[in-house]
């Protein structure tokens, strides 16, 4: 008896470690991987734009003085074309000395710059260019960035998913029935690159009492890119 519950015993310890064996040994059915890749185009919804107002002084005061009243303005006459969702804050201010290197001698301190940037986001596209224009005429003297985005990018970003899971999935059946076989089911799919590029403007205005015309502003598409890659079990049709 005691020998039968020793051998009983020593098949329980042997049979698990034949399980992952066998599974190791079966057949793995033919698969295809394929990658699908989906670049859309969405319009924009959203600018942002940083405006800098840049002052001198032969002193820190008085520089910092100066730039506080031109900033004053410049918000002031902004602030009356944005609309309720639309927002302006202080993105970044400095205030550093202005040297002077002589021959042979130490560098010097001949003044001050103070120099405060404007962060303005608008949902109005059509705005940016009185934008630009009314924040020189009030004192501004530099546009630092201009971008246009998007803003729901997740929505973008999933229809981009989407059209390239599309893709990868008429690349396996492409590939699947060149090589006379069919498509049991999708064993894997793995979300891999995704890129929203937004729109980023290089804008050239000056200071002028007047402008003659507006600042004309072109925003263009927004490209949202996005890669999956798909493996389907196949068989003989």
């Amino acid at each position: 008896m005691k020998k039968l519950f020793v051998l009983a015993g020593v098949l329980l310890l042997l049979a698990p470690s034949a399980w992952p064996q066998q599974e190791r040994n079966r057949p793995r059915p033919p698969a295809i991987t394929v990658t699908g890749e989906a670049l859309i185009s969405a319009e924009p919804d959203q600018a942002q734009l940083d405006i800098g107002v840049v002052t001198q002084a032969r002193t820190a005061p008085e520089a910092s003085k100066a730039n506080a009243e031109r900033v004053t303005r410049v918000l002031s006459e902004v602030k009356k074309l944005l609309g309720r969702t639309d927002e302006v804050k202080t993105s970044g201010y400095s205030l550093t000395p202005a040297y002077r290197y002589p021959q042979g001698g130490k560098p010097e301190i001949v003044g001050y710059n103070a120099s405060n940037t404007l962060r303005i986001k608008t949902m109005s596209l059509d705005l940016v260019g009185r934008l630009i224009d009314t924040a020189m005429q009030a004192g501004a003297n530099n546009v630092n960035r201009l971008v246009f985005t998007l803003k729901d990018e997740q929505a973008a970003q999933l229809e981009a998913l989407r059209v390239a899971s599309l893709k990868a999935k008429s690349k396996a059946e492409a590939i699947a029935t060149a090589l006379g076989l069919k498509v049991v089911k999708i064993t894997a799919v793995t979300e891999g690159e995704r890129m929203i590029q937004p729109i980023v403007r290089q804008v050239t205005a000056m200071r002028a009492e007047a402008a003659p015309a507006e600042t004309p502003v072109e925003p263009g598409t927004v490209d949202v890119r996005s890669t999956v890659s798909m493996s389907v079990e196949v068989a003989q049709q």
